[in-house]
């Protein structure tokens, strides 16, 4: 109907993950039914080894037969859905692979765009010029921290015997310097004869007594 009035099929389109997922329910339900055939064969398996050779027996074996039959195509289309299932689990890997690559991609042309767009904003020339200028400061700061540590040397000029009469000037000056401060304290020559020496006495005995009396 839907082909015929021209409608479209809204149904979603399969994806690996759900093809993968019906593949599996389908091995299961598999896996299901070969347990089932199996619990079968060993009951008539049982059943067989207790009876004596006859038609019972035979129409046991040809009933066993049959589930064997069944089982191996069981297994066979399990084996062909286990290797389906994997062949899709290794197509969607490697989808998921792919996807991971180009989101990649797309995240690094976006850097570069990125990168330019921040790097061409930038001069070069400027930087080094800017570099050059730093360095002449710092030359500069150099040459004036050296100016400022400059030691004052004495002038070559000066005449070293007058350095020497100097210094021996100032040894003399010294020498009298060091007798000045000798008399410090001491009674000057011209004032002995007129200061009077004070000069205890010891005491009478006699004296003591009256002066007590």
């Amino acid at each position: 109907m839907n082909r015929l009035f021209g409608a479209k099929d809204k149904a979603p389109r399969p994806t690996l993950t759900s093809a993968i997922t019906t593949t599996d329910t389908h091995i299961d339900a598999l896996d299901v039914k070969l347990a089932k055939l199996n619990a079968e064969l060993s009951t008539y398996q049982t059943r067989m080894s207790k009876m004596r050779d006859g038609p019972g027996k035979t129409a046991l074996k040809q009933k066993a037969l049959k589930i064997l039959q069944r089982r191996k195509q069981y297994e066979t289309q399990r084996d062909q859905l286990q290797q389906q299932s994997w062949n899709m689990e290794q197509a969607s890997m490697m989808t998921d692979n792919l996807k991971n690559v180009m989101t990649t991609v797309d995240a690094m042309k976006q850097t570069k765009k990125t990168l330019k767009q921040q790097y061409g904003k930038i001069d070069v020339d400027k930087i080094e010029r800017m570099q050059d200028e730093m360095q002449d400061l710092m030359e500069a700061g150099n040459d004036i921290q050296e100016a400022m540590g400059r030691s004052y040397d004495v002038p070559e000029d000066v005449d070293e015997a007058e350095l020497d009469a100097e210094l021996e000037a100032l040894g003399e000056e010294a020498e009298l310097e060091g007798l000045g401060m000798q008399g410090v304290g001491e009674t000057p020559g011209f004032m002995v004869d007129e200061v009077p020496t004070f000069v205890d006495e010891p005491p009478v005995q006699g004296k003591v007594k009256e002066a007590a009396g």
